[in-house]
């Protein structure tokens, strides 16, 4: 099973690229494509319609401004989209982006992370994966303990420091 990385433009890569270094850490595949809804709708759709069949199991799909990405494929697709709202340089602080992904009809969700929080992203597709795959799960759990550890070592030597 893989995840597919999609985002409107190019220039949602550089933040898009922490879902993708974050996955590969886990040695998880990934597909990894553009897909504007606005400018490529027929992709758009040929890819929402046809991704379960190519052995994608989660799609995590970043977008900035009106961000309908993220939306129209999770109103096509079957499969869990994560959708990663991106502050792009016509967006509005990133308001606009988290509203387009958050708010959406019941019936069509789309799992939202933070403004953007492509990291997360491929956390949350990682999680899903392991939830039915043992070898990913107990990386999840080591990336976990591995959180832990890093902060009882900064408050350790915040303590260390202080005195």
């Amino acid at each position: 099973m893989k995840v597919a990385i999609i985002m409107g433009s190019n220039s949602d890569m550089p933040i898009m690229q922490e879902a993708i270094d974050l996955l590969k850490s886990f040695d998880i595949a990934t597909e990894i494509d553009i897909i504007s809804a606005h400018r490529t709708p027929d992709k758009l759709f040929e890819f929402a319609q046809n991704a379960h069949k190519k052995d994608i199991a989660v799609i995590i799909a970043g977008a900035g401004g009106a961000a309908h990405l993220p939306g129209m494929v999770a109103s096509l697709s079957p499969l869990p989209v994560i959708g990663v709202p991106v502050k792009s340089r016509n967006s509005i602080d990133g308001w606009d982006s988290i509203l387009s992904i958050l708010q959406m009809p019941t019936g069509v969700p789309v799992a939202t992370v933070a403004l953007d929080g492509a990291k997360n992203a491929g956390i949350l597709a990682a999680q899903i994966l392991g939830a039915s795959n043992p070898s990913i799960l107990i990386k999840i759990e080591k990336f976990k303990e591995n959180l832990k550890t890093k902060v009882i070592a900064a408050a350790a030597d915040l303590k260390n420091n202080t005195k």
